[in-house]
């Protein structure tokens, strides 16, 4: 009876995940960006002026509803995530959240106009900071620690999957400002110091954390955005804006070998995209588009900071324009950016199986 007894206690344990091996964790990721990476966050914002909640967004994601995403359908981590096997984490102020799913899904603390720097972006009223995300995230480990005990939380978390994404806001939504106190106050190579020099510091803290294997991303070409591209007359990129973006991506480069080669244990990696892009961009037949320049969510020349609104109008074929708004590439975009990391950085299968990958419709 008693040998009877203590097999079932050893089944229910192993199916609890807290087994005498050890935890039996599923590898998740936990992301870290602004709103190219952000999941539904600033819905829970209230505040905020950089929301996802209007209609068009999300029109080819699910149910068709706003996703919380700034875009028409998937995000570049969405699609990464998805081919690894690793499940999608959900949004850190989903109301739902709970340690269950913290360690079946990890956690998304990505929020629209974020910055590496406290001070990008305050007109946004509301949004998270990597300093801010970093402390949500701390308030994560102490609630998994809570749950499982301190060995096994320290198990899980240096076992999950690590992505940084951030520095865009740094440079469209801070620097390059006009009023700006940081273009006052540094030149465009001091600046690119200081930012580097503060994303050093916050990814020692991660490491500090149990970030292990973790993956920086760099900038695209940002003077090519939409929003960039009318402060020209010509409709031209902004090449200084381009040229910040390619020494911001030159000076991460270095820190992150650096890091990864003197931290105890750290894989840490860099994803640079800008070539890519900048050639769908150049080239967008080449691709399968047949807009590079204007955003397929549009209200006319009038271009506000988050152009999809209920008197937005969109493009025949959403399938063949680069931007879906002033800010943020499509669903077609950001799959060819995905593969193309893909390629370069052969990432690795993690789980056996992952999330969905919904196409757009």
């Amino acid at each position: 009876m008693k040998s009877s007894m203590a097999a079932s206690l050893l089944i229910a344990l192993t199916i609890l995940g807290v087994a005498i091996g050890g935890c039996q964790c599923t590898i998740v990721q936990f992301i870290f960006g602004d709103s190219l990476s952000d999941v539904g966050n600033n819905e829970y914002l209230t505040k905020s002026l950089a929301r996802a909640n209007l209609p068009w967004y999300g029109i080819d994601f699910g149910n068709g509803l706003p996703s919380g995403r700034f875009t028409n359908g998937r995000t570049v981590a969405d699609i990464i995530g998805d081919y690894m096997g690793l499940p999608r984490p959900p949004a850190f102020l989903d109301p739902t959240l709970t340690e269950d799913t913290i360690m079946s899904n990890g956690v998304n603390f990505a929020s629209g106009g974020g910055g590496i720097l406290n001070e990008t972006a305050t007109y946004f009223i509301q949004r998270f900071s990597l300093y801010k995300q970093i402390e949500l995230f701390q308030g994560v480990q102490e609630l998994i620690r809570q749950k499982i005990g301190p060995t096994e939380a320290e198990k899980f978390f240096q076992q999950s999957r690590y992505v940084v994404a951030m520095g865009s806001n740094d440079f469209i939504n801070n620097y390059l400002m006009p009023f700006s106190s940081d273009s006052r106050t540094y030149n465009d190579d001091s600046f690119i110091t200081y930012l580097v020099g503060t994303l050093s510091d916050q990814l020692k803290i991660l490491h500090s954390l149990g970030a292990r294997e973790l993956m920086v991303f760099g900038l695209g070409p940002v003077g090519c955005i939409p929003l960039q591209r009318v402060l020209s007359t010509s409709g031209a990129c902004q090449q200084n804006a381009n040229n910040l973006a390619l020494n911001f991506n030159q000076a991460t480069s270095k820190l992150v070998i650096e890091l990864s080669n003197t931290l105890p244990n750290a894989s840490f990696r860099f994803g640079d995209a800008y070539d890519v892009v900048n050639d769908v961009i150049s080239n967008p037949s080449n691709y399968g588009f047949d807009n590079a320049d204007s955003p397929c969510c549009s209200f006319g020349k009038i271009q506000p900071s988050l152009t999809c609104i209920p008197a937005s109008k969109l493009c025949k074929d959403r399938s063949t324009y680069v931007f879906w708004d002033e800010y943020h590439p499509s669903d077609s975009a950001n799959m060819i950016i995905a593969k193309e990391m893909i390629k370069k950085l052969g990432f690795p299968k993690v789980n056996q199986a992952g999330a969905p990958s919904p196409q757009p419709s």
